[in-house]
């Protein structure tokens, strides 16, 4: 296993976590914290692309996962964020979190990344620690404002489950900066329209907080993820993603003084212990479609010098 990417999910898992946090101490729309989230992100890529001077990288045809993914990735936002308007935030978070398994399946079935016996039970004993940690709830009051964000909830879950299985389908030679600052790009130019009518909601005192957004959970999170999802199968990343719940409940804990009980920490110890063992297992799956694609590369740059 490539343990920079490794360290790479874990560091996402931990810089996502904060946008929780930084949603409640800023009080700003949860729309602005999206928008920002993605367009301040796309920002830092590009400074850091200025101060590398690799700005020649943005110049090149991002490919059209590329662009799809930066749909994707605004979809499940604002898809998670309408779900948990129509029923509770334990319906919306376990949907998402399906997400992790079913790009793991899709990856097996269509980018040949085969999942062996270990591979299969470590995901859902991370997925059984989740379910400890939202201490086995999923609140159906059967009404039809629950059935809405249901469904709400299970789009921002295909969405997110899209938005890893392309990560996996983009072409080798196209390099982390270019994916991360096109994706961020697109998802924040399709949020604008409903962003619009809240920018004059944000105060000076809500600058800070909107740097930081797209700084920690914006920039780092998703460039974090990106680039380890150039790197590693599906089910490597989606096991290892669990560990932004465990993130989110020890902020919670920590900062807020959300208290944690037996169940819930056992979870998190759980998912713990299903990511260190899903790192120890070889990894022998081929993504045929990534080794053509990678083929197809050498042989153009190979013609070039010719």
């Amino acid at each position: 296993m490539d343990k920079i990417a490794i360290l790479s999910v874990l560091a996402s898992a931990i810089f996502n976590a904060t946008i929780g946090v930084f949603s409640r101490l800023s009080g700003l729309p949860p729309e602005i914290i999206t928008f920002s989230r993605l367009f301040i992100g796309a920002l830092f890529v590009l400074l850091l692309l200025l101060k590398g001077n690799r700005f020649r990288l943005l110049w090149q045809w991002p490919t059209l996962p590329v662009l799809v993914n930066g749909v994707l990735l605004s979809g499940f936002m604002f898809f998670f964020v309408k779900a948990m308007n129509y029923t509770s935030m334990a319906n919306a978070i376990m949907l998402v979190y399906m997400a992790p398994v079913t790009a793991s399946i899709l990856a097996h079935f269509f980018l040949k990344e085969h999942l062996n016996p270990a591979s299969i039970g470590l995901i859902f004993l991370a997925l059984f620690g989740f379910t400890m940690m939202m201490e086995f709830r999923l609140d159906l009051m059967g009404n039809s404002h629950d059935v809405i964000g249901i469904g709400y909830g299970f789009l921002a879950m295909l969405s997110y489950s899209g938005f890893m299985l392309l990560n996996r389908l983009i072409h080798p030679h196209i390099p982390v900066y270019t994916r991360a600052f096109w994706q961020l790009t697109v998802g924040a130019f399709i949020l604008l329209p409903a962003s619009l009518l809240s920018f004059s909601t944000v105060t000076s005192g809500g600058l800070p907080w909107l740097l930081a957004v797209g700084l920690i959970p914006g920039f780092l999170g998703i460039f974090s993820a990106v680039f380890a999802l150039s790197r590693l199968p599906a089910a490597t990343f989606g096991t290892l993603s669990y560990f932004e719940a465990v993130a989110v409940l020890f902020l919670g804990w920590s900062l807020f003084a959300e208290s944690l009980n037996f169940t819930q920490i056992t979870g998190c110890l759980v998912i713990i212990a299903s990511g260190i063992l899903k790192t120890m297992i070889p990894y022998r799956g081929t993504n045929q479609l990534a080794s053509k694609m990678t083929l197809a590369s050498n042989t153009f740059n190979e013609s070039r010098r010719k």
